[in-house]
């Protein structure tokens, strides 16, 4: 059997597996918003540290950051730190508050002291921007992924597979809701942390242990020497790639906070309490996987050779499966044979583990947001379960569309860009609601617009959308923005857009509601 075909038999397996979790789940499900939102909110600790850690460990991170290491070295691995940092912004300045202020979606937190409508319009349009963004780039990884895995660049392919994760992830949030959508991240971070500990194990074997050695090899095989173990590689030629380099750290350590579908499994837990402890679980597998990707990059370059890689894929992303062939003795031995095809499947389950997670926290904020605020009063009224139903088959088909437009271009700066609209627009806001007295509601709407849209400005004038060849569309030129990612630009943008409404605004500030908030962040009475 091949490496292909058993790929195909081991994901397919776990299709079924997942299928068969959601069709178990869907028989037992209740319509209530509290279920298919937030599960009930029967999960323990564990349990959603799980599912956390199944959600926010995406292909980007598992291809993405390994392949980046192989090339770049010291430079790729600062993503991995950027990562795994910003947990401690979750841990300490959001877990616990918004469990004990929200019900299922960001929006409730920050309406909770406000004026609801323009509030949750500003933020439920935030959060859909943000999650489709993030959909987007795990279609197209699951299309390149099937083109690796068939062995070419078939386009057929890639498009049939972008059809099939959309279907798979509508049909997961259609009929199991949260729960089902959480068992399946259980499983995913499972086999993702068993793979990854299996491949960063032979690494280490096959070098005895001594990590001096390994990185001594990767240097060498690289083709960049010494410098490949210093920083500079990739964001030290010049300060636009210094200034671009600050720009996604910012990005990737405020954004997790602002994560649509990282926020909402807070709301999977019974307390507060269990939403801190959750974090600290996720905190400790996230943590170690990182860690062995720091491994698996530099296996990559030493093994394997920078130069395979980026022949095999010019953006590094298939480092692991190509580290994964010769681990098990290469491309025509039965060992590599499986561990490719472990690997391949390990992938797949994360696509389609972290699609299901961002589809159901964007139809909840199209449901408990977006259609709660602007049905008319009086008019015929859906049940918020059935518009998120909806909702949920609405954005698989858009992912769908923009993953196949999509689909032969650079897409790598998508995941990037989802955290700085994450940190541009949601977390000022966030931050304002839960810590600011006088915070009102010009100023919540001014800081959800005041980030998002400098953020899709500048990176439609800059150079990822035009004006080098690499860019989305390389034959024209209208890029006035130098960065590649906006985050240095727009977060500030974001928190002073919040500042500034507050400081005009003619509404005095609610005290009372705010003294309310405040208790009930703090201690958790009367949370939901």
């Amino acid at each position: 059997m091949t490496h292909q075909t058993l790929a195909l038999v081991l994901f397919s397996a776990f299709v079924a597996v997942t299928l068969a979790i959601t069709t178990w789940v869907g028989r037992k499900r209740h319509g209530s918003a509290e279920e298919f939102y937030a599960g009930g909110r029967l999960f323990s600790p564990m349990e959603n540290g799980f599912a956390i850690a199944g959600d926010y460990m995406s292909a980007a991170s598992f291809l993405g950051i390994s392949g980046l290491i192989a090339l770049f070295g010291y430079d790729g691995l600062l993503y991995s730190v950027g990562f795994l940092v910003a947990w401690l912004v979750v841990l300490f300045l959001v877990a616990e508050l918004v469990r004990n202020c929200g019900r299922f979606t960001m929006a409730d937190v920050v309406a909770s002291r406000m004026r609801e409508r323009p509030v949750r319009i500003a933020a439920g349009t935030s959060s859909v921007t943000v999650s489709v963004l993030y959909l987007v780039a795990q279609m197209v990884g699951a299309g390149s992924l099937v083109a690796l895995l068939l062995g070419g660049k078939s386009g057929a392919a890639q498009a049939w597979t972008v059809v099939g994760v959309g279907a798979l992830m509508v049909i997961y949030v259609s009929l199991g809701g949260m729960r089902a959508t959480t068992w399946i991240q259980i499983v995913k971070a499972v086999l993702l942390m068993g793979g990854t500990i299996t491949l960063t194990a032979l690494v280490l074997a096959r070098f005895h242990g001594d990590v001096d050695q390994l990185l001594r090899t990767a240097a060498a095989r690289s083709g960049h020497g010494s410098d490949f173990l210093v920083p500079g590689l990739k964001y030290g030629g010049s300060w636009t790639a210094r200034f671009d380099f600050i720009s996604l750290g910012l990005a990737l350590v405020l954004g997790t906070a602002g994560l649509p579908h990282i926020l909402s499994r807070f709301y999977t837990v019974p307390t507060a309490r269990a939403a801190r402890r959750s974090v600290v679980w996720s905190i400790g597998l996230i943590g170690s996987f990182y860690l062995m990707t720091i491994v698996l990059g530099f296996g990559a370059a030493a093994l394997v050779g920078s130069d395979a890689v980026r022949g095999s894929n010019a953006a590094g992303n298939t480092a692991v499966p190509l580290l994964a062939l010769d681990l098990g003795g290469g491309a025509d031995s039965t060992g590599g044979t499986v561990l490719f095809a472990v690997v391949a499947a390990v992938a797949f389950a994360t696509i389609l583990a972290v699609v299901a997670g961002i589809t159901l926290a964007s139809s909840a904020s199209v449901a408990h947001d977006l259609y709660a605020s602007l049905r008319r009063r009086g008019g015929k009224q859906h049940s918020e379960v059935a518009v998120a139903r909806v909702a949920a088959a609405g954005i698989g088909v858009l992912a769908i569309a923009l993953g196949l437009l999509a689909r032969d271009l650079n897409v790598a700066f998508l995941v990037g860009l989802a955290f700085a609209v994450a940190a541009s627009a949601n977390l000022p806001v966030l931050l304002y609601s839960l810590f600011w007295r006088n915070f009102t509601t010009r100023g919540a709407v001014w800081s959800v617009y005041g980030g998002l849209v400098p953020a899709l400005v500048l990176v439609v004038l800059s150079p990822v959308v035009s004006g080098s060849p690499a860019s989305l569309f390389p034959g024209v030129d209208f890029q006035f923005f130098p960065l590649e990612n906006p985050g240095l630009i727009s977060i500030p943008l974001g928190f002073l857009a919040g500042w500034l409404g507050t400081v005009t605004s003619d509404e005095p500030p609610d005290e009372a509601r705010h003294a309310e908030t405040e208790v009930r962040a703090l201690t958790g009475a009367g949370a939901v």
